[in-house]
């Protein structure tokens, strides 16, 4: 950043609408790394980190061009060489998201990650929500974590078998699962939707093909909907879950992503009336 000062705080300006706000993150990124631990040698430097050339050299791509890159010149870099600078630069996740929205403004084709641990700060805020069931899932639709009023109200997901706490696995082979839902059909054509848009999404479908191989082996009803080739956002709406011991129950649920982690997403469903929030609070504290 040019250093334009401000005259009553002796701070540098915000950055202008011209500024080379890629140029800047790169020359950034590569102050902060250690020539040494890349074998770059300890001879004494003029400035922090990698020189251009030494980074050029990292990505395999000319001096001449990175030193380009940084100052804005020779138009948009295309996706391959943008990678080999985000390894080069040792960028983290977020990094490598940054780095293509400046030099593209698209963000950058989706690496699947394995799905990461919920935190307990995560687990947290499940069990506040005393009367809303919740829970946390894998784009492959796998139950992570979950809340006491999700136990009472939706499935005990502690008393199944880690590789039977799947949802589209309970919606379809289980009886039980499979008599809650009031609508049934449409429920279920709305989670192949969501599912099939949220494993490409988090680049996972390779990773839920032997779930759908399965599940198209031993459901007709699955075989039939995914077939269908449907696509939606699991977003938020209203489920009606019939309940053995209440009736009848009404529930708003809404889905959030989990940020830095694109593989975990979060679902909190509410009780729509009084009278909902009421029978769910009998079932939790029952």
């Amino acid at each position: 950043m040019a250093d334009i000062l401000d005259g009553a705080t002796n701070r540098p300006s915000m950055t202008t609408p011209h500024e080379n706000l890629l140029g800047i993150f790169l020359k950034d990124r590569r102050a902060k790394l250690d020539p040494v631990a890349f074998g770059f040698g300890s001879t004494r430097r003029r400035t922090r980190g990698l020189r251009r050339e030494e980074v050029a050299q990292r990505a395999n791509v000319s001096a001449t061009w990175y030193t380009w890159l940084e100052q804005g010149r020779g138009g948009a870099p295309s996706a391959d060489v943008l990678e080999r600078v985000a390894r080069a630069l040792m960028l983290t996740p977020a990094e490598r998201e940054h780095l293509f929205l400046l030099a593209q403004r698209r963000q950058p084709e989706v690496r699947y990650q394995e799905p990461g641990s919920v935190t307990p700060r995560l687990q947290r805020v499940l069990d506040s929500l005393e009367f809303s069931p919740a829970y946390v899932k894998t784009s492959a639709w796998d139950v992570v974590a979950w809340n006491r009023a999700a136990v009472a109200v939706l499935t005990d997901y502690a008393a199944l078998p880690p590789g039977q706490r799947n949802i589209l696995r309970l919606l379809f082979r289980d009886p039980h699962v499979r008599a809650r839902p009031v609508h049934w059909e449409s429920h279920a054509r709305l989670a192949v939707a969501a599912f099939r848009l949220e494993t490409a999404r988090a680049g996972a479908h390779e990773n839920a093909r032997a779930l759908v191989d399965e599940l198209c082996r031993s459901s007709a009803d699955f075989a039939a909907m995914w077939f269908d080739n449907d696509v939606s956002a699991h977003g938020e709406g209203t489920k009606y879950v019939e309940h053995p011991r209440v009736g009848t129950l009404a529930l708003d649920y809404s889905s959030f992503a989990v940020d830095n982690q694109p593989d975990l997403g979060l679902v909190i469903y509410t009780p729509v009336t009084p009278d909902d929030m009421e029978r769910v609070r009998s079932l939790v504290l029952g």
